[in-house]
């Protein structure tokens, strides 16, 4: 599965990393594999470590049921780190996507583990989140 997760309870956060090629029915399947682990909480933020996924096979259809699809609250908060140009913009195309459909929980896309952390309110070692590397790919792969 290209997707795992680990749940720190403590920090209320969710931290999924992802790798290889990413389809909608992973997606959809790592979404159903959260809703049945008894430490999630849907109001739980969520860090994606999105730095180990090669490709992207996602219409915007796809994106748009993404977008529907409710596994987090509304009070949550969803951050996605990246290293490729082009999961970026898929990722920001889903973050449009939310915005102009009025849909919670708030998505953000960056470069770097520290500032999705931040952005979350975690402060103090992100090193005990696992490691990140924030080299951005030029091409699309």
């Amino acid at each position: 599965m290209p997707f795992r997760s680990v749940i720190f309870k403590a920090h209320r956060l969710i931290v999924s990393t992802g790798e290889g090629r990413v389809t909608l029915d992973d997606v959809l399947a790592h979404q159903d594999s959260l809703l049945r682990d008894p430490d999630f909480d849907p109001d739980f933020d969520q860090l994606v470590d999105a730095t180990g996924v090669s490709a992207v096979a996602l219409s915007a259809a796809d994106l748009k049921r993404l977008v529907k699809n409710k596994v987090f609250s509304p009070a949550s908060r969803i951050a996605v780190v990246v290293s490729s140009m082009f999961v970026f913009g898929m990722l920001r195309m889903t973050q449009t996507y939310q915005e102009l459909s009025g849909s919670e929980p708030p998505i953000s896309v960056f470069w770097d583990r520290a500032s999705a952390l931040k952005w979350l309110g975690i402060t103090g070692d992100s090193d005990y989140f696992g490691q990140t590397q924030s080299r951005p790919k030029d091409s699309c792969e």
